[in-house]
């Protein structure tokens, strides 16, 4: 299987190639952990996760410390090991977004965390994205990811959630139908009104 990554990602990693003196037919060679870091950053913006993928992302999540923010801050150090990290803006501000959400940006994980229950016991998921995970879809080396984006359905004070773009229409239709229900519970239980 071949890994397919946008135009964007290629181009800016190919800039990290230009930083390394000239080899035989002019082909640069990353290797070690600087060439484990950049497949990681390429696997992780991607919307897609080849077996190919595997080595550099074996690496990037056995990175664990007992601290949460301690791993965070040594899988950004990891992947700053990457040339085009240290050396583009972008590609940091990426980097940086990527460590933040990776795992975390998906329809479950923004449920879980954007939820909260109020006084009365009802729960509310909140429609705003956490600003790492707005990063890591919104950037133009993560054209693929962001078309896998989760899509927010309704309106928090309405019962609404994330759902993975895949399951939108039904989820739609779903959350549709228990809007309806609620409707007709409340008219039944105003005698009709």
């Amino acid at each position: 299987m071949r890994i397919s990554y946008s135009g964007a990602a290629i181009a800016a990693l190919a800039t990290a190639f230009a930083h390394f003196p000239a080899m035989p037919q002019d082909i640069p060679t990353l290797t070690g952990t600087t060439r484990l870091a950049c497949e990681a950053l390429l696997c992780l913006s991607s919307g897609t996760r080849p077996s190919e993928c595997s080595p550099s992302l074996g690496h990037y999540f056995g990175i664990k410390h007992r601290k949460f923010s301690d791993t965070l801050d040594a899988r950004r150090a990891f992947l700053a090991q990457c040339p085009t990290v240290r050396d583009d803006p972008e590609m940091s501000s990426l980097a940086r977004a990527l460590v933040d959400g990776a795992g975390r940006c998906d329809a479950v994980s923004l449920n879980a965390a954007l939820g909260y229950t109020t006084d009365t016991g009802r729960r509310y998921v909140t429609d705003k994205m956490p600003t790492y995970c707005q990063t890591m879809y919104s950037t133009p080396y993560t054209a693929d990811l962001a078309a896998s984006a989760p899509i927010y359905i309704g309106t928090p004070q309405d019962g609404g959630y994330w759902v993975e773009r895949a399951d939108y229409e039904s989820e739609l239709r779903k959350y549709q139908e228990q809007l309806e229900r609620a409707k007709q519970e409340m008219n039944s239980g105003n005698g009709g009104a």
